[in-house]
């Protein structure tokens, strides 16, 4: 199952769970249920954000040979956005 990273609006805490792809969490409390934590001093209703967070590219030549897979460019130009050794 994926994983997510969903931050509550109210309170600026990042929490990371794992749900199916069609599940979307809109609240502290759904949130906090899912991650098995207690809500603490923020409401339940609070809205929580879904983050954008970005994978890491698998290459072929990385999968075979065991190496750990490089990150994509952190510098858009040194590589124009794809996997490289500019790190």
């Amino acid at each position: 199952m994926p994983t997510y990273d969903y931050r509550c609006t109210t309170n600026g805490h990042v929490l990371e769970v794992s749900h199916r792809m069609s599940e979307n969490l809109s609240t502290w409390g759904e949130l906090c249920r899912q991650a098995g934590v207690e809500t603490g001093d923020t409401p339940a209703e609070a809205p929580v954000e879904r983050l954008a967070t970005g994978g890491t590219i698998i290459s072929s030549t990385s999968r075979s040979s065991g190496a750990a897979p490089m990150p994509p460019c952190a510098n858009s130009s040194c590589c124009r956005g794809e996997v490289c050794g500019m790190h």
